[in-house]
């Protein structure tokens, strides 16, 4: 019986005993004509022991369960009844507190992350954990994530080390490092994925391309022939747009930013209009493509932002190829300084991995960028996607997509918006 009932229905039958005795001890009570004095009066009341402070005398005269004269003394007894547990509440109490470790390795590394029962990172706290063979390590900004790199490839075990107010697994966690970069989707890449409200904003997405333009520049929406298309790429940059308007204005397709990764600290962020540039434009018809500004520095990175674009596009429908947007960040960001080989490398291993995971991919970049910061050649079995800001492009190089002007005009977006045509079939 569920304990609240049970005080009730002890409170209850207590009543009803109180309510008997009271009559029988008037019912057998002899009484005179003047009034209702006994007759014979009883002797003084025995005071119960735990009310004359004299509590060693319980071992006398009450008979073992017998309460004794004060029926109601069990009230008193904070022991009578059995404390209240919520089995439900219980569980959830234990398991907010309980810890998991989801271990990771692109490339002769340990990306180790700590999460709680809804598989979110736990921030705000040091913890540390110890990999056999090299002892421990701490989290020293308490973002719930730590990065162990230059490991030999092999089987480790990863153990998080106790910490006051958790729950930590009892048995440590197996992992193997990798050789080498496999260009596959990391599966829990989205622990890494920040909004803008995490973040800098206006110090991480400094995306700043050199431009390559002349007075000849086309800002209108040209009209292609029929074997081309006209599109726009956006971002948040665009604003709130009326994508009913935007196809009835005669843009056939629009590639749309899903994300940057920072150019300070290297964090992925996801772009805060790319869901509703998506969604809007997939309604009103516009077919779609994305792309993702690049910050990073090995391949690793690329790995990790082709992750990143995939988790976004993962409920959506492309009909165009996703791009890497490689150009530079003001002159400071963390990627700006590579060499040819590294930022040629970062973007075949982000190409492979969207490759790999069945999507077409791409790179984009300005003139300028393509002959002087990329080996190009090693890029053109994916899609290309010049931007050069004249009537005609000077670019000597095969491309798929030519973005002619960052200044256009198109009914449904305020401001400027870039614009492209297509050549792909």
């Amino acid at each position: 019986m569920d304990s609240r009932l049970r005080r009730i229905a002890i409170l209850s039958s207590m009543a009803v005993i109180l309510l008997v005795s009271a009559l029988v001890l008037y019912t057998n009570s002899d009484h005179n004509g003047s009034g209702n004095r006994p007759v014979n009066p009883p002797a003084a009341a025995t005071v119960p022991p735990w009310e004359d402070g004299s509590r060693d005398s319980e071992e006398s005269s009450i008979p073992e369960g017998q309460i004794g004269n004060d029926l109601s003394a069990f009230l008193r007894d904070h022991t009578f009844f059995d404390q209240e547990v919520n089995p439900v509440l219980e569980t959830a109490r234990e398991n907010g507190t309980r810890l998991s470790l989801v271990v990771t390795s692109v490339e002769k590394d340990l990306r180790i992350q700590v999460v709680d029962m809804h598989g979110n990172p736990v921030t705000g706290e040091s913890f540390y954990v110890k990999l056999d063979r090299f002892g421990e390590y701490k989290d020293l900004d308490k973002d719930g994530i730590i990065y162990i790199g230059d490991l030999a490839a092999g089987e480790y075990h990863v153990e998080l080390l106790p910490i006051e107010g958790y729950k930590v697994p009892v048995n440590p966690t197996r992992v193997r490092v990798k050789d080498r970069v496999e260009y596959v989707a990391i599966g829990d890449i989205t622990l890494l994925i920040k909004t803008e409200e995490e973040i800098d904003a206006e110090a991480e997405d400094t995306a700043e391309a050199v431009e390559d333009a002349d007075k000849t520049e086309i800002q209108k929406l040209q009209r292609p022939s029929a074997n081309t298309r006209v599109g726009i790429d956006v971002s948040k940059w665009n604003g709130e747009i009326d994508w009913d308007k935007v196809k009835n204005a005669g843009v056939e397709f629009a590639i749309i930013r899903a994300g940057y990764r920072g150019s300070v600290t290297g964090s992925l962020v996801e772009d805060p209009l790319f869901a509703a540039n998506i969604r809007g434009a997939t309604a009103s018809g516009v077919p779609v493509g994305v792309y993702f500004f690049t910050q990073a520095v090995n391949e690793v990175e690329a790995v990790e932002e082709a992750s990143a674009v995939l988790q976004l596009i993962r409920e959506y429908n492309l009909e165009y190829p996703v791009f890497i947007d490689t150009e530079g960040a003001g002159g400071n960001g963390r990627a700006d300084g590579l060499d040819v080989e590294t930022r040629t490398l970062v973007c075949e291993a982000f190409c492979r991995t969207i490759a790999n995971a069945g999507y077409e991919a791409g790179v984009y970049a300005n003139r300028h960028w393509y002959n002087n910061n990329l080996h190009v050649d090693q890029l053109e079995k994916y899609y290309i996607w010049l931007a050069e800001y004249r009537s005609a492009p000077l670019y000597q190089g095969y491309y798929h997509m030519w973005q002619y002007t960052s200044k256009g005009s198109i009914d449904g977006i305020e401001g400027n918006v870039d614009m492209s045509i297509s050549y792909m079939k």
